[in-house]
Formats: C-alpha cells, structure tokens, sequence
C-alpha cells in the first residue's frame, strides 16, 4: 500500500478485513478517511461482517498535527471525513470488530470506540485522547462517540486530562472490550466476526438504530454544525 491507497480489503467467508497502512503511524487524513468510507460501502454491499485493523504496533495515531497549520478550509474538509467515518462506523448496519495491534490515539481512538466489538493486544501501548494534553479541542462527534462508549466513571478523565492510557486501562476505561497476547489478536477478531455473521442482520440494524438513535443524531448535527459542507 501507498499514502494514495493506505487501505487494504480482503474478503473471506462473509468477513471483510479492512487494513489500515500508510507505511507510518495510520494517520487519519482525508485520504485515509475517504478510503475508510468506501472500504465500508464495499463491506455493506458485500453483506459482510468488518474486521478493522491497523499494521504492525498502531491501529492509528489520529490526525497528522501539521495538519492545523494548513488552510482553514483543508483542515475543515479533514475533520469533517473524519468525523463522517465515526458517524458511518457507529451506525453501520452490519457489525465491525475492530483489531487493535498497538497505539490508537486521538482521531484513532475515536475510529475504535466507534466499532461494535473492540478487541487490543498487550504491550507498551498507549490508547486514549490527548487532544487538550496538545492545545486541541475535541470535536463535537469525539465528545458524543467518547461519551456513548466510555465507562461512567471514566468519560470525563478521558476527555479532560489528556491521559493515555495502557491496554489493560484502556479496557477498564471501555476503549477496549479484550486484550489479547499479539499472536492471538487476528485469530480472535475473526473468530468474533465468524460469530456475529449468525445473527440476524435485520434485527441488528435495527436493533442499533434504537440503541444508538440519540448518539448518532448528536453526533450527525455535530459535524454539520461544527464542520459545514461547502
């Protein structure tokens, strides 16, 4: 794969793997945003259950802060795509299991609270959102996805103290549903997703809509509000 085309699809078995690799650190361009989106159009027109991962130590590390340093107009076109790939994660009607092979911070985090199942590996890994440990804001969809995902308890340390966390905190914070050892994290999301390919597809999607109806909605107006089309 290629900065052009840092996402690669496989589809096995009902499951679609989507591979997220841009040869660094999977940041969240509007390339690999876009390419996201279409990855799941191909997995909702396949019928497929979605297995999303990273390469080798990183599902993602969140938007390239350069970034904020471009024009205003480039930054609101990124944010928005990134924001459009939480809002159609969340609300996909089939289900993701997410693999998370290492780091998922920031935008990347907000990619992985968005899948259904979110399954991480042990090791000197760091999860969470730092945006205000970095002079950001958090977005008005990070807000809704964090508060929809996160433990209680745990949403507002998260989202205000710019702490990263490890996998095992991650998991008790509810960015993560498992940690797994590395060798077995592939091999668990697919017999995860394996799983979810019985149920009754119909009865998810709507299923989902009524659980996740309020959220989804604050998430949708907060990126038409905070990022308008131009």
């Amino acid at each position: 794969m290629t900065q052009d085309t840092p996402v690669r699809y496989e589809l096995a078995e009902s499951i679609a793997t989507i591979t997220l690799d841009d040869g660094k650190a999977n940041v969240m361009s509007e390339t690999m945003s876009r390419a996201i989106l279409a990855a799941l159009d191909r997995a909702e027109r396949d019928g497929a259950v979605v297995v999303l991962t990273g390469r080798a130590r990183i599902f993602s590390g969140g938007y390239d802060l350069t970034l904020f340093k471009r024009p205003v107009e480039e930054i609101a076109r990124t944010l928005r795509a990134g924001g459009e790939v939480v809002e159609r994660m969340f609300g996909f009607p089939l289900p993701i299991v997410a693999a998370c092979p290492g780091h998922a911070v920031a935008q990347g985090a907000f990619v992985l609270l968005a899948a259904d199942v979110r399954i991480g590996t042990a090791g000197a890994f760091k999860l969470g959102l730092n945006e205000v440990a970095i002079g950001l804001t958090i977005p008005h969809y990070g807000v809704e996805i964090a508060r929809a995902r996160l433990t209680p308890s745990w949403f507002n340390h998260a989202t205000l103290t710019g702490t990263l966390y490890t996998p095992d905190e991650a998991f008790n914070a509810g960015f993560l549903d498992r940690v797994v050892a590395p060798e077995a994290l592939l091999a668990s999301a697919r017999e995860e997703a394996a799983r979810l390919t019985k149920l009754d597809m119909n009865a998810h999607r709507a299923t989902k809509q009524r659980v996740r109806g309020s959220a989804l909605s604050a998430i949708h107006e907060g990126i038409r509000s905070e990022y308008p089309a131009s």
